[in-house]
Formats: structure tokens, C-alpha cells, sequence
């Protein structure tokens, strides 16, 4: 518990696309939403946890894409944030913070912002909250604060900070941030005692980050300032000024402001933190088996060290492997030497040069009302588990160049095709013709799972007319 009743205002970034822990996470279903650490939580929902008892309720600061995705994972929690902001377009740190800034002065609060990533985990809470009553009482003492990783490794993935003079409250006055070293350098730094890794996550009060911005990057300061006053609600979402905040340069916090002030601070953080940047990364922060090796699924392992192995939907077997990394889902089967996983995001970018929708979508799409997974597909047909959650419907539409047939495997169904409503239980089924105007809604307390089998030309969005209802 924090000795002061001053309020913390977490800020939480929820962007990113995670491309090196592909083929799990895609461009619309980033790390930060899956359930990589805990079998129970996302990362998202982890960080939220883990928040010290005295915060005011979060920002949490997505992308339109996101944005179901986030407020859907803080309801599955029972957690209700202060506001979703989304952005039009990613423009970094600085000016996400600095949204979160103008909004926290215009409720008339000149809150302490506690800055977190979204696909942060963190072992050790006590130790995390400790560092945090640290870090709040240097924020009301004007101070700029990051958090620094006390070094476990040489690791050359992440940029370091050098510790200046000691402040007096394990806190010390920033010297220099540097770029991620090559491995020499940094086993130098951690041999030296004089280096933190740079976490991303920072501790000061609005009014003090919003001056600094303004004296070092002015032109920053200004597209939010615009962005922030042309907001608009819309009903979990506060949505930004979309001109204004898209002619927003895209800069850091490290850069428009950290380097710069003489105001800054680094506390040093030692809690098990990880950012799970990286399948070898994950390996490392997980519970192994006498042989070394985290096995998730149906696995069997013979003659097998060292190795990370993933497995969803089918049998995996392995003989004579040694430091590799396997993960299976259901429309893509990485295998990788652990010592080339930083690499992983050439092969996205491949997948991304080719058009193939893997890096962007899995098979099973999630949706507000629920998830369709397409489960197969031929030149004139196409099949999908449509699961809808209680009290959800589907947007009412017709198709011009595809028929349906719909069949409920549980659940109860309200179908109305053409005005004509009807009610489908377990094992009963319907046809849709092409033209046919309908909609698909789950009136009862249990989800509904359907089948439905397309057939016809044209399967795409393309041929979806959707009407408002």
C-alpha cells in the first residue's frame, strides 16, 4: 500500500504487432491478447492485475482494429477503465503519453501517470509495488522517472540506461540511455554494475511531462494538444481529432523528452520483469521439464533438450532435437533454432510481401459478438463454426453471389430471413437463399454454435451487403 493518498493514473500502451512471436501472434490478434505466460490471462489482463490498490481506474490507449479486442479482455476481468482512447494512426510513445496527459488535466487532476506496455510480465508484484512507491515519490518531487531492468544477462535485444549519481532513494540520475549493444558491449555493461536495461515504462505527473514535451518537441505538443481538445465519445471509446493527431510526428518518449530533460531518473527495477519479445525470451521465463523443455499440448519427446514446444490441435512428436523452437496453430507450423528467433519478423515480412493472410489473421476470427472459425474450404463451397455470445446478432445482410445453410449444434438460434422470424435448437437447421435478406441472433444465456455451409461463387466480404439494425 502506497504511504500517500495522491492518485496514480496508469496509462497503458496496447498497441503493437508482436511480429517475432509469430505464428501465434497476427497484425489482428497481437501478443498482448493471448494467453502466453498464464493459462488464465492475457498479458494484457496480467498488467492490469498487477496494478498497485491506489490507482485511479486506466487509460488504455489501442487502435481501431484493437479497440473490441481491449475493451473485451477488461470486461472478461470485471475491470473498467477511465477511457479507451484509440488512435487513427500509431505515432509512438510521446504523444499516446501526452494524450493521456491533456486528458488527465482536463478532469482537473494533475495525476502521477504510471506509463506500463501491455505486454509486460512482471514475477515478483511486491517488488514491483515497491518500486513504484519509489518512483511516486520522486514524480512529486518533479522528477521524470523510468523504470531500469536490473541486468540478468548480457542481452543485446534491449537498450540500456547508465546510472549517474545516486539520489538517495534507490534512484539515480540518468547518465545516458544507449541502443541496443552487440553482445561484447553489453556483456561490458552488465560486468561493469553501471547499466539498467531500458524497461519503457516511466512515473510522472501530467503537468510535468506535458512542460518538458512542450520545451523539447513543441510541434508534439501542439498535434495532441489539438487532438486531445477535438476528442469525441463513443461509447467505450474516446476517439481522437483524426487530421490533427495523424500530422503528429512519431517519436519515443526517449527521444522527445528522456534525452533531453536534465529532470530525469532511473529506479532500478529486479522483479522477474520480461517483455516476452521473443519465443527463446518465453522459453527462459517458463516452468521446464527435467529435460529443459517447456512442452504445451499433446506432446511426446524423446532424445528432446532445451527446446520451447507449442502444440494446439494435433499430436507433435520429436526425436533428437536440441534448442528449438516449435509452435503449431491451426493454419501455420513454425520451427526455429532458438538462436534465430529475433529473425522470426523476416518471415512475416515474407508472408506480408506475398499477401498471405497469416501474418495478418488467424483461421478463427474474433468479433464482438463472438468468433467464426473457417474450418474448410473448396472452390464452390466454404464451411464455419459460427459461435455468438448470449444476447449478441449478427449485422443483419444479404449475399448476391452465395447461399447458406445454417445448422445449430447448440444453443438456441432467432433467424429472420425476409421479415419472417423463426427459433432453431440443437440439431435443427435452416437455408438462406442468394438475395435473401437475414440475420442470426443468440437469444438465450448459453452461447450458440452454428455450422454454417456456404456455396456459390464468391465468399469474401465483397459480397456482403450489410444494413444497419
Amino acid at each position: 500500500m502506497m504511504e500517500t493518498e495522491l492518485m496514480i493514473m496508469p496509462v497503458i500502451m496496447c498497441g503493437g504487432s508482436g511480429t517475432r512471436m509469430w505464428p501465434q501472434s497476427r497484425e489482428h490478434y497481437p501478443k498482448q491478447f493471448l494467453n502466453l505466460v498464464e493459462a488464465d490471462l492475457s498479458l494484457l489482463q496480467s498488467t492490469v492485475q498487477r496494478l498497485p490498490s491506489n490507482c485511479s481506474p486506466a487509460i488504455a490507449i489501442t487502435n481501431e482494429q484493437h479497440r473490441f479486442l481491449v475493451a473485451e479482455q477488461l470486461r472478461e476481468i470485471d475491470y473498467h477503465p477511465q477511457s479507451i482512447v484509440l488512435e487513427p494512426e500509431g505515432r509512438n510513445t510521446a504523444p499516446a503519453v501526452a494524450i493521456a496527459a491533456f486528458m488527465a488535466l482536463e478532469k482537473g487532476q494533475d495525476a502521477t501517470l504510471l506509463i506500463m506496455a501491455s505486454d509486460h510480465f512482471i514475477e515478483n508484484n511486491i517488488a514491483f509495488h515497491q518500486c513504484i512507491e519509489n518512483g511516486f515519490k520522486l514524480a512529486n518531487q518533479n522528477k521524470l522517472v523510468t523504470f531500469g531492468i536490473v541486468p540478468s544477462s548480457p542481452e543485446t535485444g534491449y537498450g540500456y540506461i547508465k546510472k549517474g549519481i545516486s539520489t538517495g532513494i534507490n534512484a539515480f540520475n540518468i547518465e545516458q540511455f544507449v541502443e541496443k549493444p552487440d553482445l561484447v558491449t553489453a556483456q561490458q555493461y552488465v560486468s561493469s554494475g553501471d547499466y539498467l536495461w531500458n524497461s519503457g515504462m516511466f512515473m510522472f505527473k501530467a503537468s510535468l511531462y506535458l512542460a518538458e514535451l512542450e520545451k523539447y518537441r513543441p510541434d508534439i505538443y501542439q498535434a495532441c494538444l489539438e487532438a486531445s481538445q477535438n476528442n469525441q465519445n463513443d461509447l467505450d471509446f474516446t476517439r481522437l481529432d483524426h487530421d490533427a493527431f495523424c500530422a503528429c510526428p512519431s517519436e519515443s518518449i526517449d527521444y522527445a523528452v528522456m534525452e533531453k530533460t536534465n529532470l530525469g531518473v532511473t529506479v532500478p527495477l529486479d522483479a522477474g520483469w520480461c517483455d516476452v519479445g521473443s519465443w527463446s525470451a518465453l522459453w527462459e521465463l517458463l516452468p521446464k521439464d527435467k529435460n529443459n523443455n517447456y512442452l504445451r499440448g499433446d506432446i511426446i519427446s524423446e532424445q528432446t533438450y532445451d527446446c520451447y514446444i507449442n502444440g494446439k490441435n494435433r499430436l507433435i512428436a520429436t526425436l533428437g532435437l536440441e534448442n528449438f523452437i516449435i509452435v503449431d496453430t491451426d493454419d501455420a507450423l513454425l520451427i526455429a533454432n532458438k538462436d534465430k528467433v529475433q529473425d522470426i519478423k523476416k518471415i512475416v515480412a515474407e508472408l506480408n510481401k506475398a499477401n498471405r493472410p497469416e501474418s495478418i489473421n488467424h483461421r478463427k476470427i474474433y468479433r464482438p459478438w463472438g468468433s467464426y472459425d473457417s474450418i474448410d474450404e473448396g472452390t464452390r463451397f466454404q464451411v464455419k463454426r459460427i459461435t455468438l455470445k448470449p444476447g449478441k446478432k449478427m449485422t443483419t445482410q444479404m449475399h448476391h453471389h452465395r447461399a447458406e445453410h445454417w445448422i445449430v449444434v447448440s444453443g438456441t438460434a432467432r433467424v429472420v430471413k425476409n421479415d419472417v422470424e423463426e427459433l432453431l435448437t440443437e440439431n435443427q437447421s435452416t437455408y438462406i437463399p442468394i438475395g435473401v435478406k437475414h440475420s442470426l441472433e443468440n437469444p438465450g444465456q448459453l452461447p450458440l454454435e452454428v455450422i454454417e455451409v456456404q456455396s456459390g461463387q464468391l465468399f469474401g466480404d465483397q459480397d456482403i451487403i450489410r444494413f444497419n439494425d
